[in-house]
């Protein structure tokens, strides 16, 4: 077995500075961990001297972080969570049938969720975990059984199944709509446009639209986002004009909390596609979510 990173400290050192940290007490500490004080004191000297940096500051009742200690109990808090959350997953994934799905907030919130109770009802003895986020990176982890992607539907390491295509339009709030009564397509170009921007590099954008759609432009006026969902919201407080995509908007618009411009529209240049690690193997709970996913998705 490989040595630990070099750059790492002893864990049980790690540890020890975590609680000392975390109760801003070596006594305390020690007494977590059924240890003397002096014990805690002489592990954490050793952490300094490890790393060349004072971490506690002795004060008359207690101890106080440095500025190096706060980073450090940062860090170390933030992977000590970590390990905690992915041992208490292995733990119920033991305990129960689970599947962890992931996906973007805009597919969960308004495609995934309007939908899932159907599977809840129909395999109660599956627990489904969901791993919600806009960044692509956090949607490739080991402990994530299957994905919800748009894209090419090619992605090193991934096999996919394609659920469905989409198609692209403007949209807006009710009053915006008013404002813009009337008016030519032309006149898309000079409005303030919502745009979802450094999520996915394979997302659709204004530019890939207006591209897409003929329509010529110069500079254009645009509001940024990175979640689409509170783009969306933009969108219904008339803040500017958004683009829509169907599969993900057509309940905003049968409730009319937003209202859809002009009848261009162009079809998506890529697809929604539920994708899993081609290296490992989809448990049995994971093929029964991955079918039902597909039919869900059928016309």
């Amino acid at each position: 077995m490989g040595r630990r990173g070099k750059d790492l400290p002893p864990l049980g050192s790690l540890a020890v500075f975590e609680a000392a940290a975390r109760h801003l007490s070596f006594q305390e500490a020690a007494r977590e961990f059924n240890v003397t004080p002096g014990a805690v004191s002489r592990q954490i000297k050793a952490l300094e001297t490890e790393l060349g940096c004072a971490l506690f500051l002795r004060v008359h009742r207690g101890v106080r972080l440095t500025q190096e200690g706060e980073v450090l109990s940062a860090a170390v808090g933030e992977g000590f969570a970590q390990i905690a959350a992915a041992c208490r997953r292995l733990r119920e994934r033991q305990q129960r049938p689970s599947v962890t799905l992931g996906a973007t907030t805009a597919v969960a919130a308004l495609w995934l969720m309007p939908r899932l109770g159907t599977f809840w009802r129909e395999h109660q003895d599956i627990v489904v975990n969901h791993v919600i986020s806009d960044v692509a990176r956090d949607l490739a982890g080991p402990g994530i059984d299957l994905r919800i992607r748009y894209g090419h539907g090619r992605w090193p390491g991934e096999e996919t199944a394609k659920l469905f295509g989409d198609r692209l339009y403007p949209i807006c709030g009710p009053g915006f709509a008013k404002q813009m009564k009337g008016q030519a397509l032309d006149a898309l170009t000079r409005q303030p446009l919502i745009q979802l921007q450094g999520v996915d590099p394979d997302w659709t954008d204004w530019e890939d639209w207006l591209r897409l759609a003929g329509l010529p432009h110069g500079a254009l006026d645009l509001r940024r986002f990175n979640n689409y969902a509170i783009a969306l919201q933009a969108a219904q407080d008339d803040q500017g004009i958004a683009l829509g995509w169907h599969s993900l908007v057509a309940p905003l618009l049968a409730s009319s909390k937003l209202v859809r411009l002009w009848d261009i529209e162009v079809p998506a240049p890529g697809a929604y596609y539920v994708t899993w690690d081609s290296a490992r193997p989809l448990g049995p709970e994971a093929k029964t979510l991955k079918a039902w996913l597909i039919d869900s998705a059928a016309p």
